[in-house]
């Protein structure tokens, strides 16, 4: 049975020490190819730990914890490091995916409300308009405040700050990202049942890949701002004892 554990626990290939640099899109084509069976394999963990439903969030945080660790090219041990994310990680993002799956469940039923009703009186096209933009960055925002729960362990309120600020410093990508997961889906509903195996392979794992890969820069800033602040307060207060 060695040969099963290994599957689960050996590292993955890395990346060779004289390979030219990418990125964009091209470093997310090579991590895809490099990584393939570990996004199937991290899928299967995913459905796996869903199963209950309520512990969804969970299993999310988990993924986007292990995505960071292949975004970032760190050695991985897939079911080790994704059940340990998942029971780091359970209480956190319950709460944050409830909160912000019922603000997005109510941001489309306003949208949803108000197209209806703008198709009769131009009056409503206005609160149309708010309650779309308003229901994009709710989806954007928790882009990154999935991303940064499980990249840094942060106060509940700085890490609500910080998302936002990335969410309104570099909202392009997170909602490309969202995009591509929606491209992932429909592909899946036109093609079926030809592609009846694509969310059990790849769909979960492959949009939770594109998702961190997108916001991961504005996650890095971000840490990054806060990071030097605190330097600079310590630096501050040396300066002054001293």
């Amino acid at each position: 049975m060695r040969w099963l554990r290994d599957m689960w626990t050996k590292e993955g290939p890395g990346i060779a020490k004289d390979a030219a640099k990418k990125h964009g899109l091209a470093l997310f084509a090579e991590i895809i190819r490099r990584e393939w069976w570990e996004i199937v394999k991290l899928n299967l963990l995913f459905i796996l730990a869903s199963l209950p439903i309520v512990t969804i969030p969970a299993a999310l945080a988990a993924m986007a914890s292990v995505s960071v660790a292949l975004v970032e090219d760190r050695n991985i041990y897939l079911g080790r490091d994704f059940w340990a994310a998942f029971r780091k990680y359970l209480w956190r993002a319950t709460m944050a995916g409830f909160i912000l799956s019922t603000a997005i469940a109510l941001g489309v039923y306003a949208t949803v409300t108000y197209a209806s009703l703008a198709t009769g009186a131009l009056v409503f096209a206005v609160p149309l308009a708010i309650s779309a933009a308003a229901t994009v960055f709710i989806c954007v925002f928790a882009c990154h405040d999935l991303v940064l729960m499980v990249m840094r362990d942060l106060p509940l309120v700085q890490r609500v700050r910080l998302a936002a600020l990335a969410s309104l410093a570099r909202p392009l990508p997170a909602i490309g990202a969202i995009g591509f997961v929606a491209a992932l889906w429909l592909v899946h509903i036109l093609l079926y049942p030809v592609s009846v195996f694509m969310p059990a392979t790849l769909n979960f794992s492959l949009g939770m890949f594109a998702v961190t890969f997108g916001v991961h820069r504005a996650a890095v800033e971000s840490l990054s701002r806060v990071t030097s602040m605190r330097t600079s307060r310590g630096g501050g207060a040396a300066a002054q004892n001293t």
